[in-house]
């Protein structure tokens, strides 16, 4: 009797859960889902701006670091946001902006925000750590820690001599953006017009071999489309889009990924990591935000008032909120979504926020690092199974990054 009783019971828990019979998760549900998994979970972050907000803050070598181990009034990033997020390894992006390239100072400049993110460490050693590989990070996810591994955003630092590549790599640095708003001696801009090399230089292409035998990876965000498919026929390893988003949602806006050139990034296994900032996400952005703020001007203008003023803040909330101008989380997953069907899977998407770098640009449920779980909940409506939240939050970019460290062959 016994016997037959449990067979009883095993048949209809087997019937139950038969695949395709699991029962829907209410929506509250899977906003507790969506908490549970970007903390169960690393998530990597390809570029945060951090140490250049720093530096325009007037915080340099010679102050106490930024303290962000604290909420902080300004910025996207702090500890405390970041844990309730569950961010656990956000690339630290040593930007360098394009007048180095004719001003001289790159590399020092690059010393001295690598120098100020070490000193977050230093600081704060029980909340922050360098991570300068995939293992680092979990390490210090393991002890609680938020990793703080290093991307250099434009190589300028490195464009004079070749041997820096592998100094910026003994520092930390663990990706290069090629270029930045302006062709360099490495590599054509996506930004600029002039063309310089019709894609990578001489040198540049010198610099990717060169970065393929260190061990940083190549980031091609930010590059000229013929300087990506030179990267495309020159490089060994895979290599990282680390702040990019898809151009079939902002025609025209070449610093985006086309489709052919999202398809064959991940036909060499490398990862797009899509950007949140609202221009890179929507083409209607820039006309609905041009028409939002002459709006407020107007209104302000009108009623003599300014933004500081209680009675204009609380007007400018409530317009704000019939006419939000900012794109939002769904459309970040339409990003994913569409990198999803065109690579036939979700082993080539990640995210890459430019948190601190976009300025009042971040979507609607974006607008700070507290609010990943945000996203991860629209994915998960959306069908994304566990897996495929792991993948994109860190697995997908870990596998980049484990790749190039196996292939380098060092000194």
């Amino acid at each position: 009797m016994k016997r037959t009783y449990l067979l009883f019971t095993t048949l209809i828990f087997l019937f139950a859960c038969a695949p395709g019979e699991e029962k829907a998760l209410t929506d509250a549900e899977l906003k507790e889902k969506a908490q549970e998994l970007a903390h169960k979970y690393i998530i990597a972050d390809g570029h945060v701006d951090l140490p250049y907000r720093m530096q325009v803050g007037g915080f340099t070598l010679r102050r106490a670091p930024l303290d962000v181990s604290v909420r902080t009034d300004g910025g996207n990033f702090d500890f405390p946001r970041a844990k309730e997020g569950g961010l656990d390894a956000p690339f630290m992006s040593i930007y360098i902006p394009a007048q180095y390239q004719q001003t001289g100072g790159a590399k020092e400049l690059a010393d001295s925000l690598i120098g100020m993110t070490e000193r977050l460490t230093e600081q704060w050693p029980d909340k922050f750590a360098m991570a300068y590989s995939p293992d680092d990070v979990e390490k210090n996810f393991e002890a609680g820690k938020i990793s703080l591994p290093m991307g250099m955003e434009n190589g300028a630092p490195v464009e004079n001599n070749i041997e820096d590549v592998a100094y910026f790599h003994e520092r930390g640095v663990r990706y290069i953006t090629l270029t930045h708003s302006k062709d360099n001696k490495i590599s054509d801009s996506s930004y600029d017009t002039l063309n310089t090399h019709e894609g990578l230089s001489t040198y540049g292409e010198q610099v990717v071999k060169e970065m393929n035998r260190v061990g940083i990876m190549v980031d091609i965000s930010h590059v000229s489309d013929n300087a990506f498919w030179d990267v495309m026929e020159l490089t060994d390893v895979p290599v990282i889009a680390s702040h990019s988003s898809s151009r079939k949602f902002t025609p025209g806006f070449q610093r985006n990924m086309g489709d052919d050139m999202i398809k064959r990034l991940a036909e060499n296994n490398g990862v797009i990591m899509i950007n949140f900032g609202s221009s890179f996400l929507d083409g209607a952005y820039r006309d609905r935000k041009a028409a939002y703020d002459e709006h407020v001007i107007n209104w302000l203008a009108d009623n003599e008032l300014e933004r500081s003023d209680p009675k204009a803040a609380e007007y400018i909330k409530a317009y704000t909120e019939q006419n939000d101008p900012w794109s939002n989380v769904e459309m970040v997953a339409d990003h994913i979504d569409h990198v999803v069907a065109l690579t036939g899977g979700t082993d080539h998407v990640g995210f890459g926020s430019d948190f601190d770098g976009v300025g009042d640009s971040l979507p609607t449920g974006l607008k700070d690092v507290s609010q990943f779980p945000n996203l991860i909940y629209e994915l998960l409506k959306r069908g994304y199974s566990e897996e495929d939240i792991a993948k994109i939050c860190y697995k997908n970019i870990f596998r980049v990054w484990r790749a190039v460290e196996s292939a380098a062959t060092g000194s």
